[in-house]
C-alpha cells in the first residue's frame, strides 16, 4: 500500500461524505479499516449551516464513542468545489450552498486539518488505495449511477487537470449528433448509460412496446427504474436487450476512448448499473476489446469496484490518509 503522507505515528482520520439526500461518516485506520460509521439525512433543503450541524453531531458522536487518535478529517462532495480554498461552489444537490467555506466551519469545530475534495476523485482514491485498484499505477474509475462520475489515477497520482475539473468521463460524446445533455453538451455517455438514463430511455421504448415485459415489469411507466431494466433482461425479454445491446455499445465507445487517452492498467466500475454482473461485464470487455487499438488494450483489465454503500466514507478517508494538498492546520 502506498505510503501515506501523514506521520508513522497517525492511525486514524474522520471521514465524512456528503450527499444530497444522506450524510455518513467513519473513523478509518491508515490501513483501510472501517472502525465504526454512521449516517443520517442531510435534509439539504433546510440550507448549508444546519447540514453542517447534523455533520459536527455525527462526527462527535463517533469521536466520543471511538477513543483513538485521529489527526485529520477528509470531506467528499459533489462538486463544484475549490479545494484549495475549502469551499464548496453551488452544487445542484445542495441548494444554497453557495461558495460555502465548509472546511473553514468544520476545522474551527473539530480542531483538525480538514482537507476536501470531489465525491468522484475520493471514490477513486478509495479503490486505488484500498480496493480494486490496489497494485496499478494507472487507474480509472467510473461510477455509473445517477449520473456518470470518474476519477483518474495517472502514474500514481490523482490527476485533477488545471482548474481542478479533470475527469469528466461522462460527458465523453459517444453520438455527435446525439441529444442534448443536461451539461449542454450533445451525445453525452451519462445522457445514455447512466443508471437514471437507462431507465428514461426504458419508458420510452416501454411506451411505444406495451406488450413486452419491460412494460410490465412496473405496476407504470413512471416506476419502470434500472433494476426493471435487469429482471426483464434475465427473464429474456427483446425489447429490454434492445436497450441493453444498445448501452453496451455506447458504453463501449466511451471506455475505448478512455483506452485510447489514458493507456491504463485497470478500469474500475462502480455504481448502481454495476450490479448489472456479467451482464455488464462480460458485454463491456468483449466491445472495447473490438473497438480499441490492440497494442493499447493487451493488458487493460475491466473490473467491478470492491466499495459499494460505503464508498464515501472511504474515498473521504483515502483523501485525508493519501492526499498531501494543504489543509487547514
Amino acid at each position: 500500500m502506498p505510503t501515506s503522507p501523514l506521520e508513522a505515528t497517525t492511525r486514524h482520520v474522520l471521514a465524512i461524505d456528503i450527499g444530497g439526500t444522506k450524510l455518513a461518516a467513519g473513523i478509518v485506520s491508515d490501513t483501510g479499516a472501517l472502525i465504526d460509521t454512521d449516517r443520517t439525512p442531510t435534509h439539504a433543503d433546510e440550507g448549508p449551516e444546519k447540514v453542517v450541524e447534523r455533520i459536527l453531531d455525527l462526527s462527535r458522536s463517533l469521536l466520543r464513542r471511538n477513543v483513538v487518535p485521529v489527526a485529520r478529517v477528509g470531506v467528499g462532495c459533489g462538486g463544484p468545489l475549490d479545494t484549495t480554498l475549502g469551499v464548496i461552489q453551488n452544487p445542484p444537490n445542495l441548494p444554497g450552498w453557495i461558495d460555502f467555506p465548509l472546511v473553514r466551519h468544520l476545522h474551527d469545530a473539530l480542531k483538525l486539518p480538514v482537507v476536501l475534495d470531489n465525491d468522484a476523485n475520493a471514490a477513486a482514491l478509495a479503490e486505488y488505495h484500498f480496493g480494486a485498484g490496489r497494485g496499478t499505477r494507472h487507474m480509472v474509475y467510473l461510477t455509473l449511477s445517477t449520473g456518470i462520475g470518474s476519477g483518474l489515477i495517472l502514474n500514481g497520482e490523482l490527476y485533477r487537470g488545471k482548474h481542478g475539473n479533470a475527469g469528466e468521463l461522462g460527458h465523453l460524446q459517444v453520438k455527435y449528433d446525439g441529444e442534448t445533455c443536461n451539461c449542454g453538451g450533445r451525445g453525452c455517455l451519462e445522457h445514455y448509460a447512466s443508471g437514471t438514463n437507462i431507465a428514461r430511455r426504458a419508458r420510452e421504448l416501454a411506451a411505444r412496446h406495451p406488450e413486452s415485459l419491460l412494460a410490465r415489469s412496473a405496476a407504470s411507466l413512471h416506476d419502470i427504474t434500472a433494476q426493471s431494466v435487469l429482471m426483464a433482461l434475465q427473464a429474456g425479454d427483446a425489447v429490454a436487450w434492445d436497450l441493453w445491446n444498445d448501452t453496451l455499445d455506447l458504453l463501449a465507445a466511451g471506455v475505448a476512448s478512455i483506452v485510447h487517452t489514458f493507456d491504463p492498467e485497470r478500469i474500475v466500475i462502480g455504481g448502481g448499473v454495476s450490479n448489472f454482473g456479467p451482464l455488464l461485464f462480460d458485454g463491456l470487455r468483449e466491445r472495447v476489446q473490438q473497438r480499441s487499438m490492440p497494442a493499447l488494450m493487451g493488458g487493460v483489465e475491466i473490473r467491478p469496484a470492491e466499495f459499494a454503500d460505503n464508498v464515501g466514507v472511504f474515498g473521504a478517508a483515502a483523501i485525508a490518509l493519501h492526499e498531501p494538498q494543504e489543509v487547514l492546520a
